[in-house]
């Protein structure tokens, strides 16, 4: 873990400059706006050790798996988030020397990520060769307002010298991935052009076709007037710049506004992709950079309207939670539904940029609470749109009679996971599919959805359950084998809990789901029957009998849920009993000692727990997270959130607030040791439910609200904004009260504690709840 971050409530601050903690940095100050991303690379050379990224959403390559042995239904590649057009790149030479923060002495290092308005400013002194010292400020942003563009003011003063400098703006083409599997290049070059403030880069992606074409236009200009300078256009290999040399005084400050654009051929025809990348690049520049980061501020002000939690009396609790919340909206804003969200989305490149199913168990919620329903709707519609690939997917591995299987990672809806274990064996994924539409009609009522795109996709997840599963004959139960449950350091388990559950849970829903649309939709119900070559006779009893005789592993002995047969069998060795030099075991043992562990990587039975928790009593939940809690390391992004909700609902104070601390500082305190990678995109979102679902307790139920807080000691107060059904509900919690505020017309019915309190439009109800509390 590591506290270099400083702290302060609206800003992430990194004071001076330590190249060990550089790639870290990049990832914790990336940019983004859902359209495309960039990490918090120097624009200025820089030859130390960095992890060069920029990004375009949407933009893949089939990378070609690199294994050593094939299998039946393996995919053939993994499918990679490019790392595209380098727009930032701002060359700076004075005299002979290259200004390099690895070769230099670097003071006054300071770096800022201005989370409420949304840029980027960075400033230092260099210490050149002679004693010269040269003062740099840049500042740059993402434009969420035009969001295939971004733009960068970058000033320069030489504090005790005169020179001449020179500046070259550009766009380089010629970049990587790093984690290429056979170090290739993905993209060839299509076109390119320069002119005295322009440079234009079009490339191609290799296989999949995509064209990208990113350009730049910038302005100089100095404190002490109008600048005088030569300039001269250059090209290069998927390279376009212009080599700017002007004097610079004592004192004096040039600055240098770049202003640029991505424009993907997902969203232009190609033959006009250069000539409207032109156009965007003249609009923004008639803006300016200052009118472009005032409308930036701007925007951002109405995302924080409507996505912001204020925790009073906690610095480093307010900044964890702000940080995830600008991190998720600078991802993805569901505007496109061809788009999905990453885990590590515009800051890294581990796991490929690609689809998980952390986009359905964690941002579901975050975003039906945060955003209007459509955005969620997009996601859905997104798998919906994979149904077909899903099915194909299934018959890859065996699957019959429209069987859906969507994948461990996409692009595109076909699997493209890299490790035999994922790819076969986590099937649990298929259940947080369908669960998210569940999550998706309670939260917002939109029933129609069933009809609409629903109901297909819960069919062929069910028709997958029910053809994965086998009798037996020794347990006469259906049981499930070979499975990977969300504990990943388990593999090739017979019967895990989890799974088990989730799968009968997919084939309940799926009959209850298709009653509602056969009574509210006749004629869409013969329909969809028609297309999906469904037989109720056969197949509804057929699910039936499965769900009411599956088999759920137990121990009467502890009296808690077995994650899987044989579990038990492990030495029970706890978390606390282990030596903190083997941590993270991901990185210190053998995968053979890790599979052979108890330990636990994120909640597998608590997670079902979780998703469930209406089924259970209190004693059960308690029981369940006592014992597998101690066994858990914590070792995935994703695991902490749920144990923070869940100890929250067991009143445990303090194992709450502990795991809402690290999951909402996972990355600015690189708790795991990898934020260098990229930041936990998805995970984020968990942040977000530790605090709305954990500490405020909400959940709906019967159509409404219900909150059961609690306020961690060390806060005074927290509040937070809910979109719900129309309405729009500000939530208070003080130490024994709750103050409801409806911001909106419409009428709500609120319950605390069980108790039900209307909050007519416009109006603020104050709940107190400490009587209520038990």
């Amino acid at each position: 873990m590591k506290n270099y971050i400083k702290v302060d409530e609206w800003k992430i601050i990194e004071e001076g400059f330590d190249p060990h903690l550089n790639k870290i940095s990049e990832s914790i100050f990336s940019l983004g706006n859902g359209r495309m991303g960039q990490r918090a690379n120097f624009e200025e050379t820089y030859t130390g050790e960095s992890l060069q990224g920029n990004y375009v959403a949407g933009v893949y390559y089939p990378d070609k798996t690199r294994v050593g042995w094939w299998k039946n239904g393996y995919p053939e590649y993994f499918a990679k988030v490019l790392n595209a057009a380098n727009w930032i790149e701002t060359g700076i030479r004075i005299g002979e020397e290259i200004l390099d923060l690895n070769s230099c002495t670097v003071r006054e290092f300071r770096r800022v990520l201005h989370m409420k308005e949304g840029y980027l400013e960075r400033s230092f002194v260099a210490e050149l060769s002679g004693g010269k010292q040269l003062k740099v400020l840049s500042k740059r942003f993402c434009s969420i307002v035009d969001d295939e563009t971004g733009a960068i003011s970058y000033s320069l003063t030489p504090m005790n010298f005169s020179a001449g400098i020179k500046i070259t703006p550009a766009v380089n083409g010629d970049v990587k991935n790093q984690d290429s599997n056979y170090d290739e290049k993905f993209w060839d070059e299509v076109h390119k052009e320069a002119d005295d403030h322009l440079g234009i880069v079009l490339m191609r992606t290799k296989k999949t076709g995509f064209e990208v074409c990113t350009g730049m236009k910038f302005s100089i200009s100095s404190d002490r007037g109008e600048p005088e300078y030569q300039i001269r256009p250059l090209t290069g290999e998927k390279y376009a710049a212009s080599e700017v040399t002007v004097h610079v005084s004592e004192g004096e400050t040039i600055t240098v506004c770049k202003y640029a654009a991505n424009l993907s051929s997902e969203n232009y025809p190609s033959e006009v992709l250069v000539s409207e990348c032109k156009k965007t690049l003249d609009r923004i520049y008639s803006k300016g950079f200052d009118k472009m980061l005032q409308e930036q501020a701007a925007a951002w002000e109405l995302k924080w309207q409507e996505s912001d939690i204020v925790i009073e009396g906690d610095a480093a609790a307010q900044q964890g939670i702000r940080f995830n919340i600008f991190q998720l909206n600078q991802t993805y804003t569901g505007e496109d539904a061809r788009l999905n969200i990453g885990p590590k989305g515009f800051t890294g490149e581990k796991y490929g940029g690609s689809t998980y199913w952390d986009t359905e168990a964690y941002c579901v919620p975050f975003y039906l609470a945060t955003a209007p329903p459509e955005v969620t709707r997009n996601l859905l519609i997104y798998r919906y749109k994979h149904l077909e690939k899903a099915i194909e997917n299934a018959a890859k591995l065996g699957f019959k009679n429209g069987a859906a299987l969507y994948p461990m990672v996409t692009m595109n809806g076909e699997e493209c996971h890299n490790e035999w274990e994922i790819t076969f064996e986590e099937i649990h994924r298929n259940g947080a599919i369908a669960y998210a539409i569940w999550n998706y009609i309670r939260y917002t009522g939109d029933k129609d959805y069933l009809a609409a795109y629903g109901l297909e996709v819960l069919v062929g997840i069910a028709r997958f359950w029910s053809q994965r599963v086998n009798w037996s004959e020794e347990k006469h139960k259906y049981v499930m084998l070979g499975v990977t449950g969300p504990n990943e350091y388990e593999n090739n388990v017979n019967n895990n809990w989890y799974t088990n559950t989730i799968a009968s849970w997919c084939m309940d829903y799926a009959v209850e789901a298709l009653e509602y649309v056969k009574r509210a939709s006749p004629e869409r119900y013969e329909e969809l029957i028609s297309k999906m070559a469904f037989d109720e006779s056969e197949e509804i009893p057929a699910w039936r009998h499965i769900t009411a005789n599956m088999y759920f592993p137990e121990s009467a002995e502890y009296g808690v849920f077995l994650q899987q047969d044989g579990f038990l069998d492990k030495e029970q060795v706890l978390v606390k009993d282990l030596d903190q030099a083997d941590r993270p075991l991901n990185q210190k043992w053998s995968w053979d000692r890790i599979l052979r562990s108890v330990f636990i990587k994120q909640a597998d039975v608590l997670q079902g727990l979780y998703f469930f928790e209406d089924r259970y009593d209190e004693a059960t939940i308690r029981r369940n997270f006592d014992f597998y809690e101690p066994r858990t390391v914590h070792e995935s992004s994703l695991s902490p959130c749920v144990h923070s909700i869940l100890a929250a609902k067991l009143g445990d104070e303090k194992r709450a607030y502990d795991f809402y601390l690290r999951t909402s500082r996972l990355d600015l305190d690189d708790y795991n040791n990898d934020t260098e990678d990229g930041l936990h995109i998805t995970s984020m979102a968990g942040t977000w439910m530790s605090v709305v679902e954990g500490f405020a307790g909400m959940r709906v139920k019967n159509d409404a609200l219900h909150f059961r807080p609690f306020l961690p000691g060390q806060w005074t107060s927290f509040s937070f904004n809910i979109l719900f059904r129309e309405s729009i509900l500000n939530v208070k919690i003080n130490r024994d009260s709750v103050v409801l505020s409806n911001q909106s017309k419409k009428n709500v019915t609120v319950y605390v504690f069980g108790n039900a309190f209307e909050v007519a439009g416009g109006k603020e109800v104050f709940a107190e709840y400490g009587k209520y509390q038990v």
